[in-house]
């Protein structure tokens, strides 16, 4: 087998159509060439034919934009320091990526269940399954939000199939650690502008640790991505497509055939206001990503090896590290037990 390989341009991520899915074995065969190609040589591509209507997107930002125009007490009744499921609103500069604090706020969902407060043999990981937080004045919030969630986890499951299908891997071959019980994760973020103090982090340089993310962000811009030649580029907002990258258990899964690629967020200038919705399609707590067999994998060059970012074989252990870092007030008010003594 010969490697898929590109011209990479950097003026823009290659553009996937997903619905080339349904026309045909030859448009089907071109997209999973493409798909191939943009997921092992860059690990970020825009989507597009995902089938999302422009009125499902437009509920969810008319209730996002409600959410943040909310008086801050509202927003702060319903502070994740409350939840120790790391569930809530986080004030701006409250959380940390790479040491350092991200200029944003954000409300943090998953699925709703019900808490599980892990006993004394059970993983701590299932601190992270508990309920949402929602502003008791915006009951739209929760349908549009919940909703989503289920939207684009149906977009996601048919993509990783399609994806798995075009390097040569059963489709269907991680279908049992997702289903009824999966993981996903769903943030509304917005970024207010620059902090003024020199720091242009939005969010700072770092990878998704599950299986696929898909974002929706507005026309402002300030998503960066590494690409090849190692420095960081501008990811033009394409109207109606999702950003797309890879998370590090796929990396993991293919040996590192199919990449995680750093990304971060530039602060916009001044006090324009930036808006996205990362939803991360993530497994079951207690999955155990097995290795995928496929054509390609000799060409595979390894996983990347990071000593500050270990990856562990149950992906609750690897959100749960996560969250720990990324979130150090709801950690040392209800999880002073899992941080590791400096």
């Amino acid at each position: 087998m010969t490697n898929v390989s590109t011209h990479p341009s950097y003026q823009q991520l290659p553009i996937i159509d997903l619905s080339a899915a349904d026309r045909g074995p030859q448009a089907r065969a071109l997209l999973h060439a493409q798909l191939h190609s943009a997921a092992h040589d860059v690990g970020f591509f825009q989507l597009v034919g995902h089938g999302v209507s422009r009125e499902e997107v437009s509920s969810l930002l008319s209730a996002m934009r409600k959410f943040f125009a909310l008086p801050e007490a509202e927003r702060l009744a319903i502070d994740n320091v409350r939840s120790p499921h790391f569930r809530g609103y986080t004030r701006t500069g409250d959380e940390r990526t790479g040491g350092s604090r991200d200029w944003r706020d954000q409300l943090d969902i998953g699925a709703e269940r019900e808490a599980r407060t892990p006993g004394a043999d059970e993983p701590a990981y299932w601190w992270l399954q508990g309920p949402n937080q929602w502003p008791g004045s915006l009951p739209e919030l929760r349908t549009a939000a919940l909703g989503w969630v289920e939207r684009l986890s149906s977009v996601a499951e048919r993509l990783l199939h399609e994806l798995l299908a075009s390097i040569g891997a059963p489709a269907d071959f991680y279908d049992p650690i997702f289903g009824a019980h999966a993981h996903p994760h769903l943030k509304l973020v917005r970024y207010p502008g620059s902090a003024g103090d020199g720091a242009d982090q939005g969010v700072g340089a770092h990878k998704d640790y599950g299986f696929l993310t898909l974002l929706l962000q507005d026309q402002v811009g300030g998503l960066q991505v590494q690409r090849e030649d190692g420095l960081f580029h501008d990811v033009p907002p394409l109207d109606g497509a999702f950003v797309v990258n890879l998370g590090e258990l796929l990396e993991v899964a293919t040996n590192g055939y199919l990449v995680a690629t750093h990304h971060r967020v530039v602060s916009p200038p001044g006090a324009t206001e930036r808006f996205s919705v990362p939803f991360f399609y993530n497994p079951r707590l207690d999955a155990r990503v097995e290795p995928l067999t496929f054509p390609y994998a000799s060409a595979a060059p390894g996983v990347s090896d990071d000593p500050t970012n270990p990856l562990f074989a149950e992906y609750g252990y690897n959100e749960l590290k996560g969250k720990l870092r990324a979130h150090p007030l709801v950690a040392e008010r209800h999880h002073g037990d899992l941080l590791t003594p400096a």
